[in-house]
């Protein structure tokens, strides 16, 4: 099983600061190779800086499912709004922090 660190709340990934039914993703932040649910976990449990994926690295499995546990890249993430494997469906609002962790 791949941990996720972070302030997780429950076994589908969500943390203390996002919780909706949604919030089921958690991100492997190339800068550690750990999956957090969110950029706020990374910066709160890590003590070096957040280095973003580069646009020729998206086709790195860094997106995991929270339901399901299926790892998919980044690319494959950004085109669906759920998951391929289980189709649980993924907080469409998170593609206003691409920038945190991608550079796009």
């Amino acid at each position: 099983m791949i941990n996720v660190y972070g302030s997780t709340v429950d076994h589908e990934t969500r943390c203390v600061h996002y919780q909706t039914p949604l919030d089921i993703i958690a991100i492997k932040f190339k800068c550690c190779n750990k999956y957090y649910p969110c950029y706020k976990c990374h910066n709160e449990h890590e003590t070096h800086p957040i280095q973003r994926w580069h646009a020729d690295e998206f086709n790195q499995k860094a997106i995991l499912c929270g339901v399901c546990h299926h790892e998919m890249s980044i690319n494959d993430y950004m085109m669906t709004e759920a998951c391929p494997s289980c189709n649980a469906h993924f907080n469409n609002r998170c593609k206003y922090h691409y920038h945190l962790y991608f550079e796009i």
